[in-house]
């Protein structure tokens, strides 16, 4: 059991690229504290980083697991799983508990300053428990459902998937499965292009958009689980029949299209339909072809290694503790909006920097010996 419980060789490339989606969601994060039109110039499309980390996802999955259920059960999947999303899921909270009411006095974040401190604390242990909240329990303003620390959304449909794959898609053949891909591309396009086959597409100002599934309501909840499927679906697919570019050097280049991509400034206008457009590609083409490349690449000399090994380390950490920084800093940003452009650039840098410092350290003193503890005292028994 303990050979069988030894993890496979990494895809090097995919760890990296994982570290620099999560440096483009920070970005994105911070422009978006600034009026709009420095947003759609700069990093615009940043959010689909979230559905490339679903990609990702798929992939590692099928990748780490489909071999394997001949000797693991479901509760050794479930808690491998546990043990490797957790630990940082109770570090992004308590991260949030300690900024929550810096965040106040402001009218974006008008529930801030009244909300009551054991109803954050109570807040807190259900995001801890993976238990979304409608919006009449939101106590920051903005109606999410992870109202302390709001990427943490994304890891209750990433737990969404573990369980899809342990109980039904494991069991699948890869026509089945690919058949299943070509229903969620299709649920894709209904959000991108607006064909709303459902009815429950309402809102207008996330429009031909993939923006969504932060917020607890029909509309979002199923637009977080189109941005789930697609991604996780085509991921696991490409692991099981090992489609791969092999190219040399491919992390430069991997991470020069992922950038490219979510750099790619609000294209159309008024006319949405074209960004949305766009973001449809990128979901269904450019992403797989990323993954395909990166999992076909290798690394070559030492600094490379180094930089793509520390990318992919913080990646995690990074992208589930740096949230709580960006509504302190769109909190500052609004109260200094006549401030010098250099003030606004130094406390951008400022914030960034204390983001990567909170996330190398999160790894290196918390999410590395914690896991450690609970594979050796928890999961090996």
């Amino acid at each position: 059991m303990k050979n069988y419980l030894e993890s496979k060789p990494r895809y090097e490339v995919l760890d990296g690229l994982r570290g620099v989606a999560a440096i483009v969601v920070v970005l994105y994060h911070l422009l978006e504290s600034y009026p709009t039109g420095l947003l759609t110039a700069y990093i615009s499309h940043g959010y689909l980083a979230v559905d490339f980390f679903f990609a990702l996802s798929g992939f590692v999955i099928g990748y780490a697991y489909d071999d394997r259920w001949d000797r693991m059960t479901l509760k050794s999947f479930f808690k491998r799983r546990i043990v490797r999303l957790h630990p940082m899921v109770i570090f992004g909270t308590i991260v949030g508990v300690c900024f929550f009411y810096y965040t106040g006095d402001f009218e974006l974040f008008s529930k801030v300053d009244d909300a009551i401190w054991w109803m954050v604390l109570l807040q807190a242990f259900l995001l801890i428990l993976m238990i979304p909240l409608p919006s009449s329990m939101d106590i920051r303003g903005w109606g999410e459902l992870t109202s302390i620390n709001g990427p943490v959304w994304t890891l209750m449909f990433e737990y969404v998937a573990n369980i899809l794959y342990a109980l039904v898609l494991r069991h699948l053949p890869k026509l089945a499965l690919g058949i299943l891909v070509a229903c969620a591309a299709l649920l894709t396009a209904d959000v991108t292009l607006r064909l709303n086959m459902f009815g429950l597409l309402e809102s207008d100002w996330n429009s031909y958009s993939l923006v969504g599934g932060f917020i607890f309501n029909p509309e979002h909840v199923y637009i977080g689980y189109v941005r789930l499927l697609y991604p996780f679906l085509s991921g696991l697919l490409i692991s099981r029949i090992g489609k791969k570019f092999h190219i040399s050097n491919g992390f430069w280049l991997t991470s020069l299209i992922l950038f490219a991509a979510l750099n790619v400034p609000v294209l159309g206008g008024e006319t949405k339909i074209i960004d949305g457009t766009y973001q449809l590609i990128c979901v269904l083409l450019i992403f797989p072809l990323v993954l395909m490349l990166g999992a076909g690449s290798t690394i070559k000399g030492k600094k490379s290694t180094a930089i793509c090994k520390f990318l992919g380390d913080i990646s995690f950490p990074l992208y589930i503790t740096h949230y709580p920084l960006a509504y302190m800093h769109t909190s500052w940003v609004h109260r200094h909006l006549d401030a010098p452009l250099g003030t606004h650039i130094l406390a951008s840098i400022g914030i960034f920097t204390i983001a990567i410092f909170i996330a190398w350290a999160a790894f290196k003193l918390y999410d590395t010996p914690v896991r450690a503890w609970l594979t050796e005292h928890w999961l090996k028994k």
